[in-house]
């Protein structure tokens, strides 16, 4: 075994590899960018090293200063974790070239299925079944069109050496099929430096069903079952889950087989994930499943798998690249009970999933219950710079129907404040009641975006107790012995009155609030009164009784804002800012401006062009993914202010539109 390891990763994967590791008694080196120097996953480590700015480039990509520091650290060997170089080829023989030990599959494997056409050729001849479509070398537009046009719409164009959804469109008629291709094209580039794509046929009632493998150097091979990700938005994985609802024990095998045949044929060794594209309408078929691509690492939701398992993948990783055997066989391998993961990220559900950043003043996440696997803490801020992940809540049950209640009571408990995040969302998708059946596909979340992504208008019970906290009544006792202490708001012949201003999405609600000699209180909101009396505050956490019905909330308070937990809701009210001077300047529909740092991918027009209202006018790029920022209105461009390749900051204008005429 390993003596000492470096992890070339940062975050949630950086602190997961971490544990493992010292639970085994190997000594750990981080590494980091400027904008993690005190991040967790530095300092639960042994040693840390710096290794640059915080543009991945310069750091977690910078393969020179990885090198360096662990050659500088005496490091045995690298653990790549997922995303950055952990699917690179010239990464891991770098590292081999070094004297290291690469900590994943060998360089040759990585390579025969990090391109989806060529893994898809592979396949066929090995005998897995693959979705029909365009995986050949021409990449002319009209041919691609072409081939599109005889597969039959819809179909997917998927950027060959993609991944994590990134260079992936889904086009449905032939008409928007050039854009789309074009689109592809610029995010595979910009993701993976190539832009050529391949045409598949999109299946409509898919999920996304897939099998986490493992091989050793020595001729072995098992599956440890399925994971189910279906849940997903932008391809991108949402909730998981294992095993898959509705499976057979005939496909399960199918599948488990498949996925081993299509590892050995590359001579695979570690960890990997075989994906399946699966055809669920008409429930689950040993002849309806077919291969989309192998991830060559350990993948994201690997915990659902330890969780039905039993066992630890990180330590199997660590096994088969210190030159062991597979800890067990396949028929030492079963399934025991269900388990989900949720993924929460800073991101706002309502505005399209838009990347968030912030500093999180509040971070509390259930662990009683529940797995989390977190690289963030209160007091961290979430950058630009990197993915969005905040945590992993990974809950584990007899049966589907326990380990569901427990996610999302879990996520019902889960408190962020300081940073816009997607818990509420993932609460929701978690209690769908077509999801709870366990009747999904990838298509769920967008047909029920509306529905998943719409915040609740706060109740006159949250806005009554939003009020209490920010009058002080909630600091007053119920009980006391002294009458003195009970004052506060007090007159002799009748409750003063005081008024709580709150805004909530710019909604500005008055709330009255007076307390009674006897400390109960009364509260009017909009005409309707009733009365209050507060039990207990501890802390954050305030227990009131209205009208007979017990209330409870946590919060959390700063000058200017109040956000209120209650349930599976959370409500953010923005407080008045006496200090503030305010501000009268109108909105105006002639500026397209940047939501948030990051660069600009494309300008599609210039100064003059006619352009109509929702027309795709800039395409920026923040946290890995792409955002289209559409015309206000019909219009004539005045000005453009930016080219594509530029450095924006959040708010920067970018481009103009004539005013209108009056």
């Amino acid at each position: 075994m390993f003596r000492k390891i470096l992890i070339a990763n940062r975050g949630e994967i950086a602190c997961r590899i971490a544990k493992s590791a010292k639970a085994l008694g190997i000594k750990v080196v981080a590494v980091y960018s400027d904008a993690d120097r005190d991040a967790r996953h530095v300092q639960m480590a042994d040693e840390a090293y710096r290794l640059g700015p915080p543009p991945v480039a310069e750091s977690y990509l910078n393969v020179d200063a990885l090198l360096k520091a662990a050659k500088h650290s005496g490091a045995d060997a690298i653990h790549p974790g997922y995303g950055f170089l952990s699917e690179n080829p010239e990464f891991v023989e770098a590292v081999e070239a070094a004297g290291l030990v690469f900590i994943g599959p060998p360089a040759d494997a990585i390579r025969a299925m990090g391109l989806k056409d060529a893994a898809k050729a592979l396949m066929e001849k090995s005998g897995v079944p693959v979705v029909p479509g365009y995986h050949g070398a021409n990449q002319d537009a009209e041919f691609l069109k072409a081939e599109s046009d005889k597969i039959g719409y819809p179909v997917l164009i998927k950027a060959r050496a993609g991944g994590g959804g990134k260079g992936m469109r889904r086009v449905d008629a032939p008409a928007d099929f050039v854009e789309a291709l074009e689109g592809a094209q610029r995010e595979g580039q910009s993701s993976f430096g190539d832009p050529r794509v391949l045409i598949e046929k999109y299946i409509l009632s898919p999920r996304h069903i897939e099998v986490q493998v493992f091989c050793d150097g020595h001729g072995n091979a098992v599956h440890l079952f399925e994971r189910d990700c279906s849940l997903q938005r932008r391809h991108q994985k949402v909730i998981e889950e294992a095993p898959a609802p509705g499976m057979t024990e005939e496909m399960r095998a199918a599948m488990g087989n498949a996925a081993v045949k299509a590892a050995q044929a590359v001579g695979y060794e570690g960890a990997g994930t075989v994906e399946f594209i699966v055809d669920g309408s008409d429930g689950l078929r040993a002849d309806r499943f077919w291969f989309m691509e192998m991830n060559t690492r350990l993948q994201v939701e690997h915990p659902v798998t330890e969780a039905i398992t039993g066992q630890d993948l990180v330590n199997w990783q660590f096994s088969v690249a210190a030159g062991g055997s597979l800890p067990k066989a396949q028929s030492d391998l079963s399934i025991n009970g269900h388990s989900f993961e949720a993924r929460i990220y800073a991101e706002d559900a309502e505005a399209g999933f838009l990347p968030a950043t912030g500093t999180l003043k509040e971070l509390k996440l259930p662990s009683r219950f529940a797995r989390v696997d977190s690289g963030i803490r209160a007091g961290d801020t979430i950058t630009p710079f990197y993915d969005p992940m905040i945590a992993k809540v990974i809950t584990h049950g007899e049966t589907r129907e326990a380990a569901l209640a427990k996610l999302a009571l879990a996520l019902e408990k889960s408190q962020a404040v300081g940073c816009t995040t997607n818990i509420t969302f993932l609460h929701k998708l978690a209690t769908h009641a077509g999801f709870m059946k366990g009747e999904m596909d990838t298509g769920l979340i967008d047909r029920e975006l509306e529905k998943l992504t719409t915040a609740p208008t706060p109740t006159n019970h949250a806005l009554a107790l939003a009020a209490l906290i920010e009058l002080g009544f909630a600091d007053a006792p119920a009980e006391t012995a002294s009458p003195w202490d009970t004052l506060t708001g007090w007159r002799q012949w009748s409750a003063a009155k005081q008024f709580a201003h709150l805004s909530w999405r710019g909604e500005p609600t008055e709330v009255s609030a007076g307390r009674h000699h006897d400390g109960s209180l009364t509260v009017s909101i909009e005409g309707t009164s009733f009365d209050l009396r507060i039990l207990s505050n501890k802390g954050q956490h305030l227990r009131i009784d209205i009208d007979g019905t017990v209330i409870t909330t946590d919060f959390f308070q700063s000058d200017t804002s109040l956000t209120l937990f209650m349930g599976e809701n959370t409500w953010h009210f923005d407080l008045p800012d006496h200090l503030a001077e305010e501000s009268h300047e109108g909105v105006s529909g002639n500026a397209i401006s940047s939501p948030m740092p990051g660069q600009v991918r494309a300008v599609n027009c210039a100064a003059g062009d006619t352009v109509k209202e929702g027309e795709t006018l800039i395409v920026t790029e923040a946290m890995k993914m792409e955002h289209s920022l559409t015309a206000p209105r019909d219009g004539i461009v005045a000005e453009v202010m930016a080219k594509a390749g530029d450095q924006v900051e959040e708010g920067a204008i970018l481009l103009t539109l004539e005013e209108e005429d009056a």
